[in-house]
């Protein structure tokens, strides 16, 4: 059995937002962990740099970009202009289907979570 395990993510705020008050429900990513992931940890980019939430992962979709667009458009946060550029030449292309979401009262910083920079696509985490 894969052990499940929990991820960070770097996210911009805009979308930081639309997380946390339920607008979005999709993140999509071109890389997903190997790992059976349970849970994101979110770090909102610059100026915060902090990571401010936490969002249960309910599955991680994997399909073709036409495919995934029908099916998570409606919660999907973005634009479909944006969606097809981020997806673009991509013949898979990946989403974490995201449950409950914990906003933290208090930021924290990477250091917290033994990182010093943030990850490009993702980091595992303890």
């Amino acid at each position: 059995m894969k052990m499940k395990t929990k991820i960070l993510i770097s996210i911009h705020p805009e979308y930081v937002r639309q997380i946390i008050n339920g607008a979005k429900k999709y993140e999509y990513r071109r890389v997903v962990a190997k790992e059976n992931v349970y849970s994101i940890l979110i770090y909102e980019t610059i100026p915060v740099k902090k990571v401010v939430a936490e969002a249960e992962v309910l599955e991680v979709l994997a399909m073709s970009p036409d495919e995934l667009w029908e099916q998570t458009k409606d919660y999907s946060g973005i634009s479909k202009a944006f969606f097809e550029s981020y997806f673009a030449g991509r013949k898979i292309a990946y989403a974490y289907k995201l449950g409950k979401v914990m906003a933290f009262k208090e930021h924290k910083p990477l250091a917290a979570y033994g990182l010093r920079i943030a990850p490009q696509s993702f980091a595992y985490v303890e």
